[in-house]
């Protein structure tokens, strides 16, 4: 209730402001004046989300003097919560605290319904959490022998009458089946008092006895490789744990297309697929929740991320229909299915949501990586590449915004290399190669220390040196070239083998040796570190990394064709193998279109980022939903372009394509640096020459 006069306050950071009634409390004058200020327990001082912080001192700004005397006496509530859970110096609680004399009250963002949230470890643009489920604790009349309503229908009595006001969408609930079963035993062992969670403002999907304050979820990026995953609280917006795990689907294909091969040609294949997708799931999720030592059971939402075929392929979809033109999705608008439904673990009320795909080729994914870089926002063009197995490509800006697929093949996650493996420690990740000696010196996941630093063996004598991963290939390969060991046509140049032994004649071709190996280090008690192995890179390696990143580039300059541009603003590697490339490399390499080296980065894992955001935020689903209605899509399958572009990007770094911005900050050889005359492939495949 507001009066004239009366007290004055004042909150921050929204700048609201009112008078009301001496007595009021702190949370209701921030309800009457729309205020985001959290509550779940309904303003009884169990909760704590409605903590605040009375401004000391005067503020003219403001035209007021403020102080925690002025609010009333610390109630004994606030000390049994300080005594329970700990209330900081300076706080109050908004329930229990009231106005007395004008007051400048600051509400921190953590207990802000709305907060923005920028995530520490993982990377990830600024977003405002608008939590699908949230919690309300209610307290519920006993039924009466002259009004015998049952309980659900004085549990929604009850949530219109103490939430109606600050919360319109408590009216007009279904509950779920499990909620009507384990009302009745709440109630009983709330003594009347129970929380439930309300789902997007239309269900009631999980019911406590008493206070229950914590609501957990999990975004996922089911990848063809890998499957990866956080466990945030969906209040907070705290990431509790991260992990992933294989795709145990690799078993059945490495690509996409092997894996849809497999549901056409096996009987009960894509059912097999479906399973055991869903039990690698399962796993991850499970690890998540004992990682974070919390119940699996607390988990209340999820969302999930994937191509189109680990999309259709975990809802128990056919994917065939993907493996040829049309390439016709079953769906492309965003899924909502319970969590039992596919069989994931959770509370028995958990809803998972699966983001838009775009195309037949580009999926949800996709459409994570978009919400989480937000080109669709910028003025600049930007090249975002998710780099994977299937490698998602978008391009554009506030104007335009196109989006394709790559198929890339495994070789970036390390599989189809002779040494190649996953990235963990003792995987070699870095490598510079001395252009005169041609001797390399390298750094091993899980070791801060080069091989040619004092302590190198000593920090790597429990994980050894193992294989070498994507971001490793893609250097040494882009370090070899510079070096003059591979020529511009990615083949290994004998003749080289007379400036160092490291060049090696391997049957008909040569191989360079990066890594003689040896037995494993003496860890003492009898304990033997693991064996390191010989690491080679052949010309096979070399090979089978020029026909996945020919294949992303060819991919990228096709949406380049179709937007119009020749050049892009801004290049971003994603991706869990994308984010750890070099960007110096990936040009060398000719990974992306030449761009100034300044403006190519790393976006850390988009895909799995977008998935975080829209678990944290109903807004952000809505958002997405829109936007990807406005992308327009590329198939590459079907381009007569794609495969001249794919030609022509198996040259290091390009066989035609000027590297204008790249030879300014290193010394290319025998390459074309588009200063003056370069060569252009005729449709009939003869060349030309032509003023750049």
């Amino acid at each position: 209730m507001t009066l004239e006069p009366g007290v004055q306050v004042i909150f921050t950071p929204s700048g609201r402001r009112g008078r009301f009634e001496p007595g009021t409390t702190v949370l209701d004058a921030a309800r009457s004046l729309g205020v985001d200020l959290d509550s779940v327990c309904g303003g009884r001082g169990l909760c704590g989300r409605c903590q605040v912080v009375p401004a000391e001192g005067s503020f003219p700004k403001h035209g007021i003097e403020s102080s925690d005397g002025h609010l009333s006496p610390r109630s004994p509530d606030e000390d049994e919560f300080d005594r329970l859970r700990g209330l900081a110096a300076g706080r109050r609680l908004g329930c229990k605290a009231h106005v007395e004399r004008d007051v400048l009250v600051d509400v921190p963002p953590e207990s802000q319904v709305h907060r923005q949230v920028v995530r520490k470890g993982i990377p990830v643009r600024d977003f405002v959490i608008d939590p699908v489920v949230r919690l309300y604790e209610v307290e519920i009349e006993p039924p009466a022998l002259d009004r015998p309503t049952g309980a659900l229908r004085r549990l929604l009595e009850a949530l219109a009458r103490e939430w109606r006001e600050l919360e319109p969408q408590v009216e007009d609930l279904s509950a779920d089946l499990f909620v009507t079963t384990q009302l009745q035993p709440a109630l009983d062992a709330g003594e009347g008092r129970v929380t439930v969670a309300i789902h997007d403002g239309r269900a009631i999907t999980g019911v406590w006895p008493g206070l229950h304050d914590r609501s957990l979820g999990v975004a996922l990026d089911i990848g063809s490789t890998t499957i990866a995953g956080h466990l945030a609280d969906l209040a907070t917006g705290e990431v509790l744990a991260s992990d992933g795990v294989m795709n145990p689907q690799i078993r059945f294909g490495e690509d996409l297309m092997s894996r849809v091969s497999y549901a056409m040609l096996h009987e009960g294949g894509a059912a097999e697929m479906t399973r055991v997708v869903r039990e690698a799931v399962t796993s991850l999720i499970t690890g998540l929740a004992n990682h974070a030592s919390v119940p699996v059971e607390e988990i209340l939402e999820l969302t999930i991320v994937g191509n189109p075929i680990m999309h259709h392929l975990l809802l128990g979809i056919d994917p065939t229909p993907l493996g040829s033109a049309p390439f016709a999705l079953a769906v492309d608008s965003a899924v909502r299915v319970r969590a039992s439904e596919i069989d994931l673990p959770g509370h028995p009320g958990a809803r998972v949501y699966l983001l838009p795909c775009i195309a037949g080729h580009v999926g949800a994914d996709a459409a994570a990586v978009i919400l989480s870089e937000t080109p669709y926002l910028a003025d600049e063009v930007t090249l975002i590449v998710d780099v994977g197995t299937n490698a998602e490509i978008v391009l554009g800006s506030r104007d335009r915004l196109l989006a394709a697929s790559s198929p890339t093949g495994p070789a970036f996650e390390g599989a189809q290399i002779s040494g190649g493996q996953r990235a963990a420690p003792g995987a070699i990740e870095r490598v510079r190669i001395d252009k005169d000696t041609l001797e390399p010196r390298f750094r091993v996941i899980g070791s801060s220390r080069w091989s040619d630093e004092i302590g190198f063996e000593a920090s790597t004598r429990r994980t050894g040196v193992t294989g070498i991963c994507g971001s490793g290939i893609v250097e040494v390969i882009a370090e070899l070239y510079l070096a003059g060991v591979i020529a511009p046509d990615g083949s290994i140049d004998g003749s080289t083998a007379a400036r160092s032994p490291r060049v090696v004649p391997d049957g008909r071709t040569f191989s360079y040796l990066l890594h003689e190996g040896g037995p494993g280090a003496d860890l003492g008690d009898g304990e033997v570190g693991p064996a390191s192995p010989r690491i080679l890179v052949t010309q096979n390696d070399v090979r089978a990394i020029q026909l996945a990143k020919a294949a992303l580039y060819a991919g990228a300059r096709l949406l380049m064709d179709h937007l119009g541009v020749a050049t892009v603003d801004r290049v971003k590697l994603a991706g869990a193998f994308g984010s750890q490339i070099d960007p110096l490399h990936a040009l060398v390499l000719g990974l992306v279109p030449d761009a100034p080296l300044d403006r190519v980065g790393a976006a850390g894992n988009a895909a799995g980022t977008g998935a975080l955001i829209a678990l944290l935020s109903g807004e952000a689903r809505r958002e997405i939903e829109r936007v990807v209605r406005t992308v327009e899509k590329i198939e590459t399958a079907v381009e007569p372009r794609f495969q001249e572009h794919f030609v022509d990007a198996m040259g290091i770094p390009h066989a035609t394509a000027p590297s204008t911005h790249l030879s300014t900050v290193v010394q290319l050889p025998n390459s074309n640096t588009g200063a003056g005359i370069h060569q252009r492939r005729r449709r009939d495949g003869n060349r030309r020459t032509v003023r750049a």
